[in-house]
């Protein structure tokens, strides 16, 4: 998993969006022991976690929900090697910035001013377009291996990937969809509001997009019941390849628009304390379906400092028994 779990054996379409930190700084030689202790569903657990993977260190997470905590704040001990510490956020991230500075956590770039809104948003893009580039590197390495037969232990037959592959864009395909329906119900109204007609362009590449989204997955039903290594195979997977290639490039083009021409206008909507706050909880309750069974799937997308940003989002949410079950996902 990009962020919570890392495999032993990747291959090309499996490389997480943190591999990039091992190239930064390799893992030092004799690492640490690295134990966190925690309530599985403790929004700070989940916190440091990530700030753990950022530095590229494996850890062991030991729950705690049996033992009670002794007053009414969470219950989280940071323990590597010899050394412990127990303490709030600022307290944890000193300790491990202190034992290990690179690579930095750069916590104070943190744009604190930008509205809720366009972060979730935001993050969101950043896992959509992840997987959409491990996708199209998954494909192209499909289409390039199509004729030979091959047993690789890490993805077994060519059949079985197949099936994985399938599997992995059926996933993206209902992050994708449910993230499209949480802009176009709560985003794009706040702005239609203020300005009518400024959404009209991206709801319109919505509607392109979607019969290209759903083609391919036909598309993919349709390669799994042929015979492996015909021509009219290698055509089918050449076909997705390039059909994956072509919403690539429209998600990217759409997201950059969004981000530069339509997110920084929340800021200008002059809704108030109360209205800003409701309209982040409204975008979370778009995506609980998704959340609810995908969340693992989704933080496998971003970065670990960007699963920290997330797991902060989550945690500001209102309702927290929804939260608490995000986060034990992460803790599973």
């Amino acid at each position: 998993m990009g962020n919570c779990f890392s495999q032993s054996k990747n291959s090309t379409s499996e490389i997480a969006p943190y591999d990039w930190i091992r190239h930064f700084k390799p893992l030092p030689v004799a690492a640490p022991t690295v134990r966190l202790y925690g309530s599985a569903s403790s929004s700070l657990a989940a916190y440091v976690r990530f700030a753990l993977l950022h530095k590229n260190l494996s850890l062991q997470f030991v729950s705690t929900d049996d033992k009670p905590p002794s007053n009414g704040d969470e219950a989280v001990t940071l323990e590597i090697g010899s050394e412990s510490v127990c303490g709030q956020r600022e307290t944890l991230l000193k300790f491990i910035e202190d034992k290990f500075p690179h690579p930095p956590l750069r916590l104070n770039e943190v744009m604190e001013t930008t509205p809720l809104v366009v972060n979730v948003t935001w993050l969101q893009h950043r896992s959509i377009t992840w997987h959409l580039e491990r996708m199209v590197r998954w494909a192209d390495d499909l289409s390039r291996c199509g004729g030979r037969r091959r047993v690789d232990p890490a993805v077994g037959s060519p059949r079985m990937e197949l099936k994985k592959f399938a599997k992995n864009y059926s996933q993206l395909l209902e992050v994708m969809l449910e993230h499209a329906q949480m802009e176009e119900r709560v985003v794009f109204p706040v702005l239609e509001m203020a300005d009518r007609g400024l959404c009209k362009a991206a709801n319109e590449e919505h509607a392109r997009d979607l019969p290209i989204m759903n083609g391919i997955k036909e598309d993919m039903k349709s390669i799994g019941v042929m015979d492996y290594g015909t021509p009219a195979y290698h055509e089918g997977l050449s076909n997705i390849c390039t059909r994956l290639k072509s919403l690539q490039k429209h998600c990217k083009e759409h997201f950059n628009e969004e981000e530069k021409d339509l997110l920084p206008l929340l800021e200008a909507t002059d809704l108030s304390k109360e209205q800003q706050t409701r309209v982040f909880e409204q975008c979370f309750d778009a995506m609980k379906t998704t959340h609810s069974h995908l969340f693992n799937f989704f933080l496998e997308g971003l970065l670990p400092s960007e699963g920290m940003e997330y797991v902060d989002l989550i945690s500001k949410c209102s309702d927290k028994d929804w939260t608490a079950s995000m986060i034990r996902l992460i803790t599973k």
